[in-house]
């Protein structure tokens, strides 16, 4: 059998995208991802295709169960999203798809730094395709801020690793610790597409902009390969629970107020994000495994919700939840797929959710770390207010919109309804999901005490919402812009750069014009006295008229072009 590097496949086949007929397009794109799974199937554990580069060994592939886990889930990912797109026509954005697709999952067979460098720019610069094929002059602008962001990711990723060699001596991409300028420089180009606090805004900023198809393939991969960047490299680094914490808390409040629905499931992936980084932070064998876990379910559950509210986006033209309700009237199946992602991403009993959840927050319990505990059960009743119920209530229940749109496309239902019986499936019959983890594990999701806090925190935050709605207090959907800290390199400081501009650039052009006058009657008069075969004459035993002549005329230069 011939072994190739995971993820190469749909990197090399996206190459004959555009060459080939729409039908037979679509087989062959679909095709990729399958077979790439296939390969993972029989592809031994260990280091692949090793070789050296002016004398540093690289190892491009390495195989364990830690990478083997997010290989699988994001080669079901790129298919599911393949068939979501199937009726679209867009070869650029179907080649973005495949490259990007291929990017992530080389990422996680990663073995050196250079080779995860490598992967980790492709995904910035693949994806970024997804957002400006909307073809808006909003969409282009958002695209930009987000492939600043992401490849200068990539540049702290990559001086971290010329560091790190520096400093080790090795390349390999393991465990580090917090103790010098590389590593720490690592850490937050990860951060960055983890989506840390006050680094997450190109998240929701991005994601709500892309085109419908693109929001789905965005969903599954950057923030997911940072997660596993994070276990693989910075296990067990207490910082990362109080950043988990974080990240699972704040969301909440943003996401109750915005109005746009794929905006709120942008802030719900941040939710979502901080339980993982919670478990990598713990670090142990049980956590990691939630971590992973938990990667696997909110890629399906994620993709789901995003995939419903982007057929509702392709039939009705808007995803703002003020214009919206009553549309289970005419999209039945859509409705029923969104209620599963619902039912999944808030941890519902018999949902994947539930599963994945329950394993972080017992690993958090395990080790005693109540305060990160409280916050997380906290963020569980929370995800239901607004991912729960709010989405599905307010796209399809809520007030009668008037609006009867066609039934989502077939290829759409067939992708929903594949990741909706997925989401079922873990649910309801975890073992092949716990089988595959990186680590042996034996946890049993379904205990009295497991099922018992979940539905009292799920029941608590239904009669929550009720209450609210009933009496008028839940936030209104507005068609209104919410703030968050991407204000403050947005507007603040441009507007503060600006506003500092209008008071010392006149002063400025005064002094460089003085002193360039200056400059200038110097000069004149030098020459107008001595002329050039005299001033050298004069002044080459001493050489400095010939010297301030030539400071001169470097400072005029220099402020002649600043």
């Amino acid at each position: 059998m011939i072994e190739f590097p995971p993820g190469l496949l749909l990197i090399v086949g996206a190459i004959l995208v555009p060459l080939l007929p729409h039908v037979v397009r679509n087989a062959y794109m679909l095709a990729l991802p399958v077979i790439g799974f296939w390969g993972l199937l029989v592809l031994p554990e260990g280091i692949h295709f090793g070789f050296d580069l002016f004398g540093y060994t690289l190892a491009p592939v390495r195989v364990d169960g830690l990478s083997l886990i997010f290989g699988y889930i994001f080669h079901i990912a790129a298919a599911i999203s393949i068939i979501f797109a199937f009726h679209m026509k867009d070869s650029v954005q179907q080649m973005a798809g495949l490259i990007y697709a291929g990017s992530a999952i080389g990422g996680a067979f990663a073995g050196d730094l250079i080779t995860l460098f490598v992967y980790w720019e492709g995904t910035a610069i693949a994806s970024v395709f997804l957002i400006w094929a909307n073809k808006s002059e909003h969409a282009y602008k958002t695209g930009m801020r987000y492939l600043i962001i992401q490849v200068g990711s990539g540049v702290l990723l990559l001086a971290g690793a010329i560091l790190q060699f520096k400093a080790s001596g090795s390349l390999d991409f393991a465990k580090m610790e917090l103790s010098g300028p590389g590593p720490v420089l690592i850490f937050i180009a990860f951060g960055i597409k983890a989506a840390f606090p006050l680094l997450h805004n190109w998240l929701q900023d991005s994601y709500p902009e892309a085109t419908v198809t693109g929001t789905v393939f965005l969903s599954a991969f950057t923030t997911k390969l940072a997660i596993y960047a994070l276990a693989r490299g910075f296990p067990g680094t207490e910082m990362l629970i109080w950043i988990g914490a974080t990240m699972a808390a704040f969301p909440i409040f943003y996401a109750l107020i915005e109005n746009d629905l794929r905006r709120v499931l942008a802030y719900s992936l941040n939710n979502q994000l901080g339980y993982m980084v919670v478990a990598v932070g713990v670090g142990t064998e049980m956590a990691l495994n939630g971590a992973a876990a938990h990667a696997v379910s909110h890629v399906l559950y994620k993709a789901l919700l995003f995939m419903s509210m982007g057929a509702v986006l392709y039939r009705t033209g808007t995803a703002k939840a003020s214009e919206l309700g009553g549309l289970y009237k005419s999209m039945p199946y859509t409705t029923g797929f969104c209620m599963v992602g619902a039912a999944s991403i808030s941890a519902f009993p018999l949902f994947s959710g539930f599963i994945s959840k329950s394993i972080i927050i017992a690993a958090v319990a395990e080790q005693g770390h109540w305060v990160a505990w409280i916050v997380l059960l906290f963020a569980a009743a929370g995800v239901l207010l607004y991912s729960g119920i709010k989405v599905p209530y307010f796209a399809f229940f809520n007030q009668d919109s008037g609006q009867r749109p066609q039934e989502a496309p077939l290829n759409m239902l067939i992708a929903m309804g594949i990741t909706a019986f997925l989401c079922i499936a873990i649910g309801i019959y975890p073992a092949p999901l716990l089988a595959a983890l990186p680590f042996p594990e034996d946890f049993q999701a379904y205990t009295t005490s497991h099922v018992i806090t979940h539905l009292q925190l799920l029941l608590f935050s239904a009669l929550v919402f009720t209450y609210l709605v009933k009496k008028g207090y839940y936030p209104p959907q507005l068609k209104a812009i919410n703030l968050d800290f991407d204000w403050t390199y947005r507007r603040l400081i441009p507007n503060v750069i600006r506003s500092l501009g209008n008071v010392f650039v006149p002063a400025d052009r005064q002094i460089r014009s003085a002193f360039l006058n200056r400059v200038e009657k110097f000069i004149a008069g030098v020459f107008r006295h001595h002329g050039p075969e005299g001033l050298l004459a004069r002044t080459w035993p001493t050489g400095s008229t010939v010297l301030w002549v030539a400071v001169l005329l470097s400072l005029y230069m220099l402020f002649y072009f600043i």
